[in-house]
């Protein structure tokens, strides 16, 4: 289905899945349901499966948020407790929707435990306590955490995902790739069927000379990233400026924001240095991801001018990171809303569009990373490949199958909405918000 058909259900006040392929609009749809919802005065839990993916939203995770931790179950007791607690519980009977993005690094047992918290502080049986909850995520991107050994089970496997009744709103528009060959090869990754001709056009970006300064290169681990930027950054004459997070509010909230945040709490940057910017600002001319150079350093208030691929120049100021709850902001912090990127982590990179990239994938560890990896770029010309290794395309069989289901479940959440007309559903739509708000 498009975004607008998406939107329309979501605003119907469905239990909804929203899917589709990296770069489909998943997060716009998201944001604008968001900002709808907000506009219309209701009181949303935002929530991630990753700090990282929490930040961007200005939200928790969603351990954070239903108080559950890292634990893989909960007792009577441990119900008992949260529910005792008036500032958890007040906190979580306020909110009217509960989101829940990058689901798919969500454990199966994880979404029960949050099912069983909202339904003893609701005191109602109704999955969730009876409030909306949204899901959003793509399968076919980094898995759930696992030990060695284990299967890995996904939130659909969940107990509460057949009760919930959910839609399923599969977005099959492209708004990151336009370049058709590469379109085939990703898709190809996700029915796990790629064919000599895709795998000869990606041999053919192995080893490829990058001819854009603007390449950020990709790796599997930590290590590799921070002596890559620490290595380049010394490369650079010049002067070192310094930038300093600062945080204010609740403290252990500032420290959580800050540990997940994109940007570092010291910023260390030079003329020349290769940044990306960790924050989307569209009045301004850029997205998380978006890549430049560190052209001087502004007299009057010191900050940085990063320009871009395009040529633009844009003046840096200060981002925020924030919590709230309601009109209340618990934490915030601030940085300039940039970081080192001659290289990243391919975890790092989720959610990002790179207008080039150089990867290596010789030490990829789980399914799902070549396809994160690959699908941050554009078009195959964009792409540089160092290293691919048996893991590197690998999609686990049970996700084919659940994406053949999402499709086919698609069709039957279109039909909800295509019963009506548009003066019929803007009623409905004002008839949930009466209803909640």
């Amino acid at each position: 289905m498009n975004q607008k058909q998406a939107l329309d259900i979501l605003k119907l006040g469905f239990n909804v899945f929203l899917t589709g392929a990296a770069g489909s609009g998943k997060t716009y749809v998201l944001n604008e349901y968001i900002k709808y919802l907000k506009k219309n005065g209701v009181n949303i839990a935002i929530t991630a499966s990753t700090g990282i993916a929490a930040t961007h939203m200005n939200g928790k995770t969603i351990h954070s948020w239903a108080h559950i931790g890292i634990k893989d179950s909960l007792t009577e007791a441990d119900l008992n407790k949260i529910y005792s607690r008036t500032d958890f519980r007040m906190q979580m009977l306020a909110a009217q929707v509960l989101i829940i993005d990058e689901i798919s690094m969500l454990h199966d047992y994880r979404l029960d435990i949050v099912d069983q918290v909202m339904k003893k502080i609701h005191q109602n049986d109704l999955p969730f306590g009876g409030i909306q909850v949204v899901l959003c995520g793509d399968l076919f991107q980094l898995p759930p955490v696992t030990r060695y050994g284990q299967e890995v089970k996904y939130v659909n496997e969940s107990i509460v995902w057949d009760q919930m009744d959910i839609n399923i709103c599969y977005l099959n528009e492209q708004y990151r790739q336009s370049d058709e060959n590469f379109l085939n090869i990703l898709n190809e990754i996700r029915d796990d069927s790629i064919s000599n001709k895709s795998l000869e056009l990606l041999n053919s970006r192995m080893n490829q000379e990058s001819t854009s300064k603007d390449t950020t290169k990709l790796f599997t681990h930590n290590v590799d990233v921070d002596a890559i930027n620490q290595k380049e950054l010394e490369k650079l004459s010049g002067k070192t400026h310094k930038f300093l997070m600062q945080s204010k509010g609740d403290s252990y909230v500032a420290k959580s924001l800050a540990d997940n945040c994109l940007a570092p709490g010291e910023l260390k940057l030079k003329v020349g240095a290769t940044v990306m910017f960790v924050q989307n600002n569209y009045k301004k001319g850029y997205v998380n991801g978006t890549i430049g150079t560190i052209l001087k350093f502004e007299k009057e208030s010191g900050n940085p001018i990063v320009k871009l691929k395009s040529g633009k120049k844009i003046l840096v100021e200060l981002g925020s990171w924030r919590l709230e709850e309601g009109d209340y902001v618990v934490a915030e912090i601030t940085q300039l809303p940039l970081r080192l990127a001659w290289a990243i982590t391919v975890h790092k990179s989720q959610g990002m569009t790179l207008d080039s990239a150089e990867i290596d994938l010789s030490k990829a560890f789980t399914g799902g990373m070549g396809y994160v990896a690959l699908s941050r770029v554009k078009s195959l010309d964009s792409l540089n490949i160092n290293g691919l290794n048996g893991n590197a395309l690998k999609i686990n069989p049970k996700i084919i199958e659940f994406d053949k289901q999402f499709q086919k479940q698609t069709i039957h959440s279109l039909n909800k909405i295509n019963k009506y007309n548009e003066h019929e559903l803007k009623k409905l739509h004002k008839e949930f918000i009466y209803n909640i708000a």
